[in-house]
């Protein structure tokens, strides 16, 4: 049985299936912002428990942030953001003009302090 790596299926998918490449630049915002605060906690050089303890939360919390699966609120990224020891910055950017017209969406960044 031949395999096949998700990285491939992923390329020939967004290539021929229009319904998958939809909604995989859909989530892309949400999975982004999963992915800067991974790499903040990351920086910080603390775990999962150690982030939860200085928010004053659970350890599953953390988990389901930074997931992608939860949109946080602002509050909640500005809690992460004191406890990670990073800046929270959120700001619009212009739509980039594209021949098939779809949602734009904030970009977020945490930077170190």
């Amino acid at each position: 049985m031949k395999e096949i790596r998700a990285a491939e299926l992923h390329r020939k998918w967004m290539k021929t299936d229009p319904d998958y490449a939809r909604e995989f630049v859909a989530l892309a915002a949400e999975y982004a912002l999963a992915s800067a605060m991974i790499e903040a906690r990351s920086r910080a050089g603390i775990t999962q428990e150690e982030l939860a303890r200085r928010m004053k939360t659970t350890q599953a919390v953390i988990a389901r942030l930074e997931s992608g699966r939860v949109k946080p609120s602002t509050r909640t990224l500005e809690r992460f953001a004191a406890a990670t020891g990073t800046r929270l910055r959120i700001y619009f950017e212009p739509a980039v003009v594209r021949r098939k017209s779809r949602p734009r969406h904030a970009k977020v960044r945490l930077r170190a302090a």
